[in-house]
């Protein structure tokens, strides 16, 4: 696969290992079998459109996490310390994932170019329980990702499952 090309839906999600605000590692090994993995990646903390959205998913976290068989993550290329400090100051009530070494985002397609600012795109990803990539989609660098949107991307695999029993045909890549 190439470097920082887009995931296709079905295929297996990179393994990482992250830094989380605390700088305790988040593997994402630790939820196969277990937990649906939403991440948020984002440019950059405490900059104006990633700031309203963090701002407008706190609240509305039950509509991104809507049972205990899901989690969310916010996934930029900032440190652990500039984490800690926009999570505190912003009351963000999921964990945000420091890679600095840009390894992940670029795993994931989601690395937007060394210039200007050396960042992650918008995007979201969610990974399955089995691991593998069931939603994936870029957002406008400066266009915010609205709640809906992303509620309706929390119940990606029930709508597969209804289109499934319906005898429906699975389209890619990203909806």
């Amino acid at each position: 696969m190439a470097e920082n090309a887009p995931l296709q839906v079905g295929q297996p999600a990179p393994d990482f290992g992250l830094m989380n605000q605390d700088k305790t590692v988040v593997k994402l090994a630790e939820f196969r079998g277990k937990k649906k993995v939403m991440l948020l990646f984002y440019p950059m903390d405490f900059s104006p459109t990633c700031t309203a959205e963090h701002c407008a998913f706190g609240p509305e976290i039950g509509k991104l996490q809507p049972d205990d068989q899901t989690i969310v993550f916010g996934v930029s290329c900032d440190s652990p310390y500039s984490h800690a400090a926009f999570r505190k100051q912003y009351n963000i009530p999921y964990d945000l994932l420091s890679d600095t070494s840009r390894k992940m985002v670029k795993a994931y397609g989601m690395f937007a170019g060394e210039e200007p600012y050396n960042c992650s795109k918008r995007g979201t990803v969610i990974v399955d329980r089995e691991g593998k990539i069931a939603f994936y989609k870029e957002q406008p660098m400066k266009e915010p990702r609205m709640v809906e949107e992303l509620e309706k991307a929390a119940m990606i695999d029930a709508l597969w499952a209804q289109r499934d029993n319906e005898g429906g045909e699975r389209i890619s890549a990203s909806r």
